[in-house]
């Protein structure tokens, strides 16, 4: 199939891009670099433009057989402080994706979600069918596109397969690609700043929850089994299945003091680290419940916390001494 990826410059949609073109896949990345980086899209046909910009996607869009859609805003604390900017491009401009894919005669659409759709679980592991009760205008974006995709199938024969991610972590195991997000929230890079001087220390959130060692327990999927779901999803539809909503997760938790643990294990030295205080709606616990995704597409992770960290350190270490070259 020939696949427009939006987003492709980004962290997951450069992954997601791999993913396909090793499964033979055609793939044109489709990006407005606003956040994404053009040395993630090396080696691809490459289309600036904006996913709000229908002219420019109606042109991108010639000859496409289905469409994965990563590009989207997606910085909690910033979507609080500005939901404007999240409603008018994770809803807003994704409505335009999706008309103009109905009016090119588009009918595969694969959609990056989130696990914020949830937002403060009453039991885990989380099941598709929990209760979404978004706490932050991110996760009520990401949930207002599925409820539009759920419209889209019946009556314009759009299918999708809506994915949920937990915590992506972790880079292509090549090196050559990975996380380059600025501010960088996520933790097993940040971490990595941290050991190398890029910043001060890492700032742990709260160790009084009621967890085993106080801090929050999360669960963390490499990126590339991330990106090798979306690719068994393409191909579900492209098989003639049907629409649906999957969790992306390992089903195992660790805390932020066992990630740190075994990234100072991985790195061989101590990180420079602090206790602080609690974010605000930080749940104690988030889990997936991974199971439809691995009866339906016969997908499981496969890759360790170990396995994460070591190629986010491979990419961070490789990055480093090409800027020093």
């Amino acid at each position: 199939m020939r696949v427009l990826v939006t987003g492709g410059a980004g962290y997951i949609g450069s992954h997601g891009a791999r993913a396909l073109k090793r499964r033979g896949h055609e793939v044109v990345i489709y990006d407005n670099f606003n956040t994404g980086h053009r040395e993630l899209a090396q080696g691809f046909e490459l289309i600036e433009g904006n996913v709000g910009d229908a002219f420019t996607l109606a042109r991108a869009l010639r000859d496409i057989d289905a469409v994965m859609h990563f590009a989207a805003h997606s910085l909690v604390g910033e979507s609080v402080q500005n939901p404007r900017k999240y409603f008018e491009n994770n809803v807003g401009d994704g409505l335009v994706l999706l008309n103009t894919c109905v009016e090119c005669g588009v009918h595969k659409f694969i959609f990056s979600s989130t696990a914020a759709v949830y937002g403060n679980p009453r039991e885990v592991p989380i099941a598709e069918d929990a209760p979404k009760q978004p706490v932050n205008p991110y996760g009520f974006s990401k949930l207002s596109f599925e409820y539009a995709m759920q419209s889209y199938d019946p009556a314009y024969g759009l299918r999708f397969m809506s994915l949920r991610y937990f915590n992506a972590a972790g880079c292509d195991e090549s090196g050559e690609i990975g996380e380059l997000h600025d501010p960088e929230t996520h933790l097993i890079p940040a971490a990595l700043q941290s050991a190398t001087g890029a910043r001060n220390e890492l700032q742990i959130f709260g160790d009084d929850y009621q967890t085993p060692d106080g801090t929050c327990i999360r669960d963390y999927i490499h990126v590339d089994d991330l990106a090798e779901a979306h690719v068994l999803a393409l191909e579900h539809l492209a098989a003639g299945g049907a629409s649906n909503i999957l969790n992306l997760g390992t089903g195992k938790g660790h805390t932020v003091k066992e990630v740190v643990t075994t990234i100072e294990r991985v790195i061989g030295r101590e990180l420079p680290k602090r206790i602080v205080g609690r974010r605000p709606g930080d749940p104690p616990v988030l889990l997936a419940d991974p199971s439809r995704a691995e009866k339906m597409l016969g997908w499981k992770a496969t890759r360790s916390l170990e396995q994460m960290v070591a190629s986010a350190w491979k990419f961070h270490q490789l990055r480093s001494r090409a800027r020093a070259v």
